[in-house]
Parts: structure tokens; C-alpha cells; sequence
């Protein structure tokens, strides 16, 4: 083949981005880049060619900060051979955000969904986070989550180098979802050139205080990163220690639902407002450690450890309301209706549950990996690595209740005015006073015991402890044959092999007090200042110490697990064993005279999956449980095919084909179930047995992708590009009925004997197809683009619009994609020049379906409201502005959620039923590098 000089320069290009060098940016050598198209670096392998790329970037003019952040993801996507995204720090510890899901729900196509008022969760492409795919340096994540999703809260900024998301991907991508991989990564230190240190240090305030008289408003952040190189840069080095302390406040309106009355018209059926104070802390290692004794060697370590833990005060009135509450004796009076909604009347005779809640989140995180790279040869290079990712969460919720009396009846009631306050909750209007020591008692005011291990008036409080470890061990080999002339440029071929369990163990305690069935007053040393609920109108209201009270032995605990089925069904393991064997070949051309890149692979994935649970029974009022194993065994062939044109020296039009799979959700996977058996039929050859629960055969959603795209690069600092994808769901899950084998299980009711082993389980299994696709516009425009004088400022704007195709094989009716939005858009406005930095930000995302902690900690889904979050930020780099004096110090000023955009859900009917107010938060912020 014969090459000519711009497809020789096209090479160039593409090569030294993979190398870990973005073309055009001295600055961008820090970042550990994930690799592009290719399945090994070539840092051992570069031509002459690329040497001289890589000088010429030193005529460059060098760009810092914001924009050269900017400038580096533009040379990512530039010259990468897939579709991606990326965000690059200038040096580690400089991105500002306190957690990575800030700085990532800010890339094209992707949205975030916020927990406590922080971006937790990702969605990709309209895909929520069951279907993507996270890894740290390239090695897949486990998760604090139940499922497979990463809450990105987990994660600091200050430690990341950099992030790409692959939104096509290759063979040699072996952690793949239908809606792309995010790829953490840290710096490698032997890519810098000089020893680096810096501190960061800030302050952080939250708008709406301490809501609770012993909560927090003010936090801090410290960090500590070094690089350094020894032996004649043949050890490099790289630490980071960050330490993170974040106060959280909210204001929170929750509704049990709107019945109808007699009427036929939706009224407020009970409610659980409350004010929350939380504090989150976050303490953090990072640590690489790499050795290159020659051009042919290269040895890199890598660990994380990250100890988190996020404490939440809670306190508020639960209501019982209209309907709902008639069997705790409340009364309904409707007032005002409008269009079948009662607006306003009133509800008498109420008991309502003063609550003082406490909860705590706590997690560890464990990553280690190895990698080896060596050159066998000018031409074949050998890569292994392995690795293991371990969490360990407890999630630890403290219930605790007092009111007038003990057990629905006894005690002074309440009459409630309510008004509804439009998509903001309810004012009301009361008579008792919630903060008076001598009314309202320790005890539960309502008959919430379960009438058996506890008496129905003996819950006084209650216990939620969750679960969850992941555990996940790699390890991988790779080849790759590198071509000096001809349509190929490199050969690779792999094999990674992963082994995962994660298991839940869901447990529950009634609470009730020692003294029991004397109610008592709070004693003495345990009282905190009444919490304010005006934003309700409720005025204050009795709070206490109720973590303490529980450490100090005023409660006596009894197991909910004797009496609840759901306690043994949501306890249970799943095991993944897979294996994916890759082929994958990298090939340089030209068309028509125009230089074509890309990469044609293919992957062989075989799956042993397992899972450990419990079938269970109810007898005489106590849950009965035969623990069950079972599982399955599948592969999948998954083809990918990846070509880049050059249109001209700055135009590109990509296309990506592949297929790809995103594993289950591991709580469908499960193969506990909760059943019923019909003696009756046990003789007769009818099933006598019904159940609900998991399948532990489920086989991963698939999907065949086409991606198109168009991308313009105008300018050193300025693109724009237009991109459609189209996702071909070859499958979908839904819940239906399915023949199951009872064998191995004996009911309490059979005897001892069962005759017929069939029956029916309502599970998750593969019943439906679809598709989903979406444009993508994306441009970034720099002021000097315009006008010199304009030099320094910039724009960034994406938008995405994004349609479903699903229909239930059910019912007919729609589905709705979890974490899909019609309309995404994000967009940045800033000005970087002489050491002054300053800009804002906006991400708008309209309505989604979104996924939330419900009843003991069970998941559901719920209608996610849309929002528009603005942030903002100034800084002033003291050596960027020539400051000899000052060189190394930069200060900076960030406000987040600037607007106190809420945070909303809706049911099927458009209502309200949760509605949370976080404030703003502030930072001031301080580096310096040294």
C-alpha cells in the first residue's frame, strides 16, 4: 500500500494520542489516556514520524487550566479511533468538583441523577447505569449499589488524571455495556518529565445551615498529590492522599400517595416531611508506582483505597392522611377541589409520628492491579495485567418514634388544616405542639408491631441494615503485532478472564423500649434543640438524641426476619465466571484519497453464572426459608467494526457497528423466591406451587449499534460535531409468569411429601425488542476564533435528543427506558487569560424515569422531574499572572446549584410525591503546586 504523506500524518497523530500524548499540548503528557482504537500502548514502538509530531507540539503555544483541559478532550476525540468522550485534568488534583459524577455529567450525551443534592449516578446516551459499563485504569469497578451501577460519589476528583467514555466499542474493549464504558484513570508517572507536588485545600458552606440543631453546615477538602521520577527515570512515582468532609442539608416534602375519596377525587393519603442534615465524609489513597529499566520494559502498580462514610440526621411528622389514614382514625373534610384534586380541607383526629431518625452509609473501596508491558520484539508486544476491586457497604437506619400516647387511639389527637402548595408539598395548620416534652413521648403512637414477636402497639422504632460486598478478580493477557507497510497496522488478540460474586444480606429489627409498655419522656442529656419544620407550617417539633439513646440500651431489638418473607428473599449471593477471547486488527488505507482509519474485531464471551437464596414460605406467621442454588451457562459472539475518514485536514466522519451486551441486574439474577403451596392440588397434577422472585438464569440485554458521526475541528481549541447512534435492542426484560421446578423444596404444608414438583413464578425473563436512538450536537467555539480581542473566552455546548421504541410483550403499552431523557443539554461559558479564570455552567435534563430507595430499602423506580442546575466559578492563578513572588498559588471561589434547583418526583398521575430543597453550597478554594 502505498502511504501518502497525509496518511502517514493521520498515523502520526492517532499514534501519539495513544502513546499518551495529545497532539498539539505539552501540558497533556500527565494524563494516563486511555487507549483509542488499539489494544496495547506503542510507547515502545513509535516511528520517526511520531517523534516529530511530538517536537512539533513544542512550538505550540502552551494553554492552561479550563482551556487546556478543553484543548486535551478535543485531541482525544480528534484523534481517537472511536467515538469518545473525555475530560483531562492539567495535573492531578485539579479537577474542582467534589466528586467525578460532577465533572462527568457534563460531557455530551451523558446525565447525571442526584442523591442528597450530589450527582451519584450516570446515565449514558439515555441508558441509566445498569447499562454502562465502569472501569479504573481500564479494569471493571465493583459497586456500593445493590446492582452493577457506580455511584460516582464514591469517587474524588482530586485523584483522577483524567476520564473517557467509549460510546462505540472496539474488541479490545473487553468491559463493554449497550450504552458505552466510563474509564477512570490516574496519571502514569513516568509520562511526566518532572517532579510535581501540590496541596489543595477548601472550605465549603451550604446555604440552607444547620437545619438541625446538631448537624453541620461547613466542610473542608485537603489534598496531597506528588509525582516524582528516580533512577534515571526508570521509577516513577505517584500519590495522592485527599481528605473530605461535605455538610448536606435538605427541606423535603414526601407524600404516601394520592387515593381517591368516595368522590372520585385524588387527596393527600398520608405524608413524611422532614428536614435532613447530613455529613459526608470521604478519606482517600491513591497510589502508582511504575518501573521502566529500558525501552522494552514497563512495570506499573496501581492501588485505591477509599474509606466513606455519609451520617444523616432526620427528623419530622409523619402523617396519616386522608383514606390511608382512616384506619388509624384519622378524618377526612375535603375543602377546595380543583379538576379533581382536593387543593386544600382538613384532617382530624390525627395521631402523627414524630420521628427522629438517624442513618449512616458506610463503604470501602479496594482496588490493586498489575501491569506488565513488554516488547518481545521492534514489532509484537506482550501485555498482562491483573488486578481485584473489592466494596464492603452498610447502610445502618435508625427509626425512632414518639407521639401523645402508645398504639392507635390512645392519646391527644390533632386537627391539620392542609393547603396543597402546587409542586412543593402541603402547608398545614395545626393545634398541638410538637416540640412540648411533656405531650409528645417516647413510644409508638401508632399500632405499627406486627401483633406476633411484637405487640401491635410495641414498635417504637425500627432498623434497616442492608448489605453489601462485591468482589471481583482479573486477569488478562494481550499480543499485538505491529505492521510497518501494508492495510494492517496491528494485530491484536486476548484473553481476560473475571471472577465476581456479590452478594446482599437484607436485615431488619423491630425496636422497642426497654420499659415497655411504659412510654417515657426523653431523659435528660439526650435533648437537642426543637427542629423547625415552618417550611410547612408544623412550627417545631420535639428532638432528641435517638442514636444515642438506641448505644445506650433504651431499646430492646427483635429480628423482623422470623416474621418477614422479604427479609430471607432479599438476602442472596450472585457468582459470574467469564471469559472473553478477542481478535482484533487496527488497518490504515485511503479513500478516494482520503486517509481511513479504523479497527475491525470480534469477542467470544462465555458465561458461568450462579446464584445463591432462599425459597420462603409463611407458617403460622413465621417465614419458613429452603436455601436454593442454581444458575446457567451461555457465550456471545460480539462483532465491532470502527472507521475514521479524513474528509481534510480538519473534518472527520466516523461510522461504528458492533453488538453488545449489558450483564442483568444482579437483584433479578437472584434465585430466592417468595411462594405459595395449594395442598389441594398436590395430588391432583395441577402445580401446586406460586411464587415471585428471581431468575438466575437471566441472560444480559443485547443490542446491535450503528453510530454515525460528523466533526469539524476549526481551530486548535474549537470543533463541532453532529452524531446519530442507533441502539437495536435484540432483547428486553420484563416481569411474566414461568414454568419453575420445585424440586429440593418441602413446604410446611405438604406434609412431608410433595407429589407435583411444577409451578408458577412471576419473574424477570427476555420477552421483548426495541430500539432507541438520538443526535448529538456538539461544538466548542473560542473567542480568538472571532476576534483576537475576544482571546481567552469560550463556549462549550452539547444537546442531545433522544427517542425510545418499546413496546411491552405483555400488555402492549410502552416502556419507559430507565434514564432516558427526551432532551439533555449542557453548557459552559467561560474566560481563561493572564491567571484569571472565570466561568458557569448549566445542565438541564428533562424528565426521566429514575431509580430510589423505597420501603426498608427496597429499590423502585420513580418519575424523575427535570432540572436545570447552574454552577460557577472565579479563580486567579498567581504564577499563570506573572507573580514570581506568588508562583505555585492558585485561589478559586465555586458555588454550586446556584438557582437551589430541587430535586422532584412524580407518580403515574403527574402528582408530587417527593419533593427535596438542598440549598446552594459554596467553596473557597486554595492550591498550591510546588
Amino acid at each position: 500500500m502505498k502511504v501518502t504523506n497525509r496518511l502517514k500524518t493521520a498515523l502520526d497523530k492517532q499514534q501519539a494520542s495513544s502513546a499518551g500524548v495529545f497532539y498539539r499540548t505539552t501540558l497533556s503528557a500527565c494524563i494516563a489516556a486511555a487507549i483509542a482504537g488499539v489494544s496495547a500502548p506503542q510507547a515502545f514502538a513509535q516511528s520517526d514520524a511520531s517523534s516529530d509530531a511530538v517536537d512539533n507540539v513544542l512550538e505550540e503555544v502552551v494553554v492552561t487550566g479550563f482551556r487546556a483541559s478543553i484543548r486535551d478532550s478535543i485531541d482525544q476525540k480528534r484523534f481517537s479511533n472511536v467515538v469518545v468522550e473525555s475530560i483531562s485534568a492539567e495535573d492531578i488534583g485539579k479537577l474542582p468538583d467534589s466528586s467525578i459524577a460532577e465533572s462527568i455529567a457534563r460531557l455530551p450525551g451523558l446525565a447525571a441523577q442526584r442523591l442528597d443534592g450530589r450527582a451519584s449516578s450516570i446515565s449514558v446516551r439515555g441508558f441509566n447505569e445498569d447499562f454502562s459499563t465502569t472501569t479504573f485504569n481500564g479494569r471493571e469497578q465493583v459497586s456500593i449499589d445493590d446492582n452493577r451501577g457506580v455511584q460516582f460519589d464514591l469517587y474524588p476528583s482530586e485523584i483522577m488524571s483524567a476520564v473517557t467514555v467509549y460510546k462505540t466499542p472496539t474488541a479490545s474493549l473487553v468491559n463493554q455495556g449497550i450504552a458505552g464504558t466510563i474509564d477512570l484513570q490516574t496519571v502514569r508517572p513516568l509520562d511526566r518529565t518532572e517532579s510535581v507536588a501540590a496541596i489543595n485545600i477548601s472550605a465549603e458552606q451550604n446555604s440552607l445551615k444547620n437545619l438541625n440543631a446538631d448537624g453541620e453546615d461547613t466542610g473542608y477538602r485537603g489534598t496531597f498529590s506528588y509525582i516524582d521520577q528516580f533512577a534515571d527515570n526508570t521509577v516513577g512515582v505517584a500519590l495522592a492522599l485527599s481528605t473530605f468532609e461535605s455538610p448536606n442539608n435538605e427541606e423535603r416534602w414526601n407524600a404516601w400517595g394520592y387515593p381517591t375519596d368516595d368522590a372520585g377525587n385524588s387527596v393527600l393519603g398520608g405524608a413524611k416531611p422532614f428536614v435532613r442534615s447530613s455529613n459526608l465524609q470521604r478519606d482517600t489513597f491513591m497510589g502508582v508506582v511504575q518501573f521502566q529499566p529500558n525501552e522494552a520494559l514497563s512495570i506499573t502498580a496501581d492501588a485505591l483505597y477509599i474509606d466513606f462514610l455519609d451520617e444523616k440526621i432526620l427528623r419530622g411528622i409523619e402523617i396519616p392522611g386522608a383514606i390511608w389514614g382512616g384506619g388509624f382514625g384519622t378524618v377526612y373534610t375535603p375543602g377546595t377541589i380543583d379538576n379533581g384534586f382536593v387543593t386544600s380541607g382538613t384532617l382530624s383526629n390525627v395521631m402523627g409520628v414524630v420521628r427522629n431518625d438517624f442513618e449512616q452509609r458506610d463503604a470501602t473501596l479496594k482496588n490493586f492491579g498489575v501491569n506488565i508491558e513488554y516488547a518481545l520484539s521492534d514489532s509484537l508486544t506482550l501485555e498482562v495485567d491483573a488486578s481485584s476491586s473489592q466494596t464492603e457497604r452498610t447502610v445502618w437506619s435508625l427509626e425512632s418514634y414518639s407521639g401523645t400516647g402508645r398504639g392507635t387511639g390512645v392519646g391527644a389527637t390533632d386537627t391539620l388544616g392542609f393547603t396543597m402548595d402546587g409542586q412543593e408539598g402541603v402547608t398545614f395548620t395545626n393545634q398541638l405542639n410538637y416540640a412540648d416534652p411533656a405531650l409528645i413521648q417516647l413510644g409508638g403512637p401508632l399500632s405499627w408491631g406486627n401483633g406476633n414477636t411484637v405487640p401491635a402497639d410495641g414498635q417504637d422504632g425500627f432498623i434497616n441494615i442492608p448489605e453489601v460486598d462485591d468482589e471481583l478478580s482479573a486477569f488478562r493477557i494481550d499480543l499485538s503485532k505491529d505492521f510497518d507497510q501494508g492495510f494492517l497496522t496491528q494485530v491484536s488478540v486476548g484473553l481476560n478472564y473475571t471472577d465476581r460474586t456479590k452478594e446482599k444480606r437484607d436485615a431488619g429489627f423491630f425496636l422497642t423500649l426497654r420499659d415497655y409498655p411504659n412510654r417515657s419522656g426523653v431523659p435528660s442529656g439526650y435533648e437537642v434543640a426543637p427542629t423547625s419544620l415552618e417550611f410547612l407550617g408544623l412550627g417545631s417539633m420535639l428532638s432528641y438524641d435517638s442514636f444515642g439513646l438506641y448505644n445506650d440500651g433504651f431499646y430492646v431489638e427483635t429480628d423482623e426476619s422470623l416474621t418477614s418473607n422479604n427479609r430471607l428473599i432479599n438476602s442472596w449471593s450472585v457468582t459470574e465466571k467469564i471469559t472473553t477471547a478477542f481478535i482484533q486488527a487496527d488497518f490504515a488505507t485511503e479513500l478516494a484519497g482520503m486517509p481511513l482509519t479504523g479497527n475491525l474485531g470480534l469477542q467470544y464471551v462465555d458465561t458461568d453464572q450462579s446464584s445463591r437464596g432462599n425459597a420462603v414460605t409463611s407458617e403460622n406467621g413465621f417465614a419458613v426459608a429452603t436455601p436454593r442454588e442454581a444458575g446457567a451457562n451461555y457465550d456471545h459472539t460480539l462483532p465491532s467494526l470502527n472507521m475514521s475518514l479524513e474528509l481534510s485536514d480538519n473534518q472527520k466522519l466516523r461510522l461504528g457497528l458492533a453488538r453488545t451486551i449489558s450483564r442483568s441486574r444482579m437483584d433479578r439474577m437472584n434465585s430466592g423466591f417468595g411462594y405459595n403451596f395449594n395442598s389441594a392440588l398436590n395430588a391432583v397434577g395441577l402445580p401446586p406451587f406460586s411464587a415471585e422472585g428471581g431468575n438466575p438464569e437471566l441472560r444480559p440485554n443485547e443490542a446491535d449499534q450503528f453510530d454515525l458521526s460528523y466533526e469539524w475541528y476549526f481551530s486548535d481549541e474549537g470543533y463541532v460535531a453532529v452524531a446519530y447512534f442507533y441502539k437495536d435492542l435484540k432483547t428486553w426484560q420484563e416481569q411474566t409468569e414461568i414454568l419453575e421446578d420445585f424440586s429440593g423444596i418441602i413446604p410446611p404444608g405438604a406434609d412431608g411429601v410433595v407429589n407435583n414438583t411444577g409451578g408458577v413464578v412471576k419473574a424477570w425473563v427476555d420477552t421483548t425488542t426495541g430500539s432507541i436512538d438520538g443526535f448529538e450536537l456538539t461544538g466548542v467555539l473560542p473567542g480568538n476564533v472571532i476576534s483576537e480581542a475576544l482571546d481567552g473566552f469560550g463556549v462549550s455546548v452539547s444537546a442531545s435528543f433522544l427517542d425510545s421504541s418499546l413496546d411491552s410483550a405483555i400488555d402492549g403499552g410502552p416502556i419507559v427506558v430507565p434514564g432516558l431523557s427526551e432532551e439533555i443539554i449542557n453548557a459552559t461559558v467561560f474566560y481563561e487569560k493572564n491567571g484569571f479564570s472565570a466561568r458557569a455552567s448549566v445542565r438541564d435534563r428533562q424528565d426521566f424515569l429514575g431509580e430510589r430507595f423505597g420501603i426498608s430499602f427496597s429499590r423502585e423506580f420513580t418519575t424523575v422531574e427535570g432540572a436545570t442546575i447552574w454552577d460557577a466559578q472565579v479563580g486567579y492563578d498567581f504564577g499563570e499572572a506573572g507573580i514570581e513572588a506568588l508562583e505555585g498559588l492558585a485561589l478559586s471561589f465555586q458555588a454550586q446549584n446556584l438557582t437551589d434547583e430541587p430535586y422532584s418526583t412524580i407518580n403515574g398521575d403527574g402528582f408530587v410525591t417527593d419533593f427535596q430543597r438542598y440549598g446552594r453550597t459554596y467553596l473557597i478554594n486554595a492550591r498550591y503546586k510546588f
